[in-house]
């Protein structure tokens, strides 16, 4: 018997595990997925939970029902790549693997800021998000919020923010001199103006020092802030650090061609956690995960798989509330309701799907 481990149901993990059901497994291989969650999130949508304007409930999934699969839920301790074996916190039986996938996702990157993780909020994780949303949804009239980082996380954040609650102070420190800085110029300078005439403060060159309970402390200067949430960068899932596997300097596995880890071939690597040319997104995650799914239907039928065809992703959307937006698409850039709308519409589709 032949046993697949997938370790997060993400997406890049969800994708992988709908193709190589879809695609029929061996008789005698079965899957376990492994996650802290029993459900499957949206999170592209984590900064609407913690602006409070969606429900989780709203982006929220069911794994699929299947014979074959069986899920533990819990927070994933420890892998052994040497005895194959994964435990899992408050699981008392160690799981055992023939194949591995890790889809670990991401966790933010304090920067050894000081007071960073203890006094801020995150999006990283459905939970961290609610906890973000309760934080701002009880701030009284015209309480502060501060968001550090200007890159798509924090844009998003702040506008919803806005929307949401008309009465509070918003500022973005943006340590750059544009937000949005992976973007098209006439991207930055939409929503550049879109701050403007929202009434929410943009701080470039920002240099924040040390955060600490009720403040935040940037370029020698401290101001309160009653709520500060952190977007300003990402790290791979901690576990990664230390496994025996050469990573890049993200700290990201590095990969061959089948996304196999390369001395040890039955272990793959998606999202995140995976070394790549191209900056994370679900849209990458799941474009792995379906070339993975291939590589493995191939591997577990005793075939030579194929080599995966090239990544070409279609373009990245974002939002500025709910009826305005921004976007790369068709290799060109795109603002006001049409990208919105377009976001609006995979978001449908995902839930569809």
């Amino acid at each position: 018997m032949s046993r697949i481990v997938i370790l997060g149901g993400g997406y890049g993990g969800v994708k992988i595990l709908h193709k190589l059901l879809d695609s029929g497994l061996p008789a005698d291989t079965y899957i376990t997925l492994v996650d802290r969650n029993p459900y499957h999130s949206l999170k592209t949508e984590f900064y609407a939970i913690a602006a409070g304007t969606s429900a989780d409930k709203d982006v929220r999934m069911r794994f699929p029902e299947h014979e074959k699969v069986d899920f533990v839920f819990g927070e994933i301790e420890r892998i052994d790549t040497v005895e194959e074996q994964v435990f899992v916190r408050e699981v008392e039986e160690v799981i055992s693997y023939d194949y591995l996938i890790i889809g670990l996702g991401c966790e933010d990157n304090f920067h050894g800021i000081d007071g960073a993780a203890e006094f801020t909020e995150s999006v990283q994780t459905i939970a961290k998000a609610r906890r973000a949303g309760a934080a701002v949804s009880n701030l009284s009239a015209e309480g502060k919020v501060t968001i550090v980082g200007a890159g798509l996380s924090g844009i998003e954040v702040a506008s919803e923010v806005r929307e949401s609650r008309p009465d509070l102070k918003i500022c973005i420190l943006d340590r750059g001199s544009s937000v949005l800085k992976a973007f098209d110029e006439k991207i930055q300078s939409y929503v550049e103006e879109w701050f403007h005439k929202n009434d929410v403060e943009v701080i470039h060159h920002a240099n924040v020092e040390y955060v600490k309970e009720g403040a935040v402390c940037n370029n020698g200067a401290c101001f309160d802030s009653d709520v500060t949430i952190w977007t300003a960068g990402v790290k791979p899932n901690h576990l990664i650090e230390s496994l025996p596997f050469e990573k890049d300097q993200q700290g990201k596995v590095v990969l061959n061609e089948y996304f196999q880890v390369p001395t040890h071939s039955n272990v793959y690597v998606v999202g995140d956690c995976a070394s790549s040319d191209y900056s994370p997104s679900a849209q990458l995650a799941q474009h792995q995960g379906e070339r993975i799914a291939d590589v493995l239907s191939a591997v577990l039928s005793n075939q030579q798989p194929k080599k995966p065809k090239e990544i070409k992703l279609k373009g990245t959307l974002g939002s500025l509330g709910k009826s305005d937006g921004f976007g790369n698409m068709f290799n060109q850039p795109f603002t006001g309701l049409l990208p919105r709308l377009a976001k609006s519409g995979v978001l449908w589709l995902s839930k569809r799907h």
